[in-house]
C-alpha cells in the first residue's frame, strides 16, 4: 500500500495535482491523505486573555476552513471507487518544513503539489 500526501491549497493548481496523482500515482489499496496547512497564528505581545482568546478563536477558524477546504478536494477522491482517504489539517509554517516533516512521520510513498507562483516551492 502506497501512502501519497497532496498538499491542499486554495490554489486550481493543487486541484489539478490531486486529479493527476488519482489517475496517475493511485492504485487498489492506496491511500490519499490530503495535507491542508495553515499559517500560525501568533498572540500580541501582551500577554492578555482576550488576546490569548482571539488567538486561539482565529486557530480555530483556520483550522475549520482548512478542514472544509480539503472537505471539497476529498469530493474529487469520491469519483474514484474504493479510494481510501485521510484529512490532516495542521498548523505551520509556510515554507514546506511542516509538510516535509508529516511527509516523513507519514513515511508516505510520494508527495504531489501543485505548482502555482506563490507556492512554497519557491522559497
Amino acid at each position: 500500500m502506497k501512502k501519497i500526501v497532496v498538499v491542499v491549497e486554495e490554489v486550481e493548481a493543487a486541484r489539478t495535482a490531486l486529479q493527476w496523482a488519482l489517475h496517475n500515482l493511485l492504485s487498489y489499496g492506496d491511500l490519499i491523505i490530503l495535507l491542508h496547512v495553515f499559517p500560525h497564528t501568533r498572540s500580541s505581545s501582551s500577554s492578555s486573555s482576550s488576546s490569548s482568546t482571539r488567538a486561539n478563536n482565529k486557530k480555530r477558524v483556520l483550522r475549520l476552513k482548512g478542514f472544509e477546504l480539503a472537505l471539497s478536494f476529498k469530493d474529487l477522491c469520491d469519483t474514484i471507487l474504493n479510494a481510501k482517504v485521510h484529512i490532516i489539517v495542521k498548523e505551520g509554517d509556510q515554507d514546506g518544513i511542516t509538510i516535509a516533516s508529516m511527509v516523513r512521520e507519514i513515511e508516505a510513498s510520494a508527495l504531489v503539489v501543485g505548482l502555482h507562483d506563490k507556492s512554497f516551492l519557491y522559497k
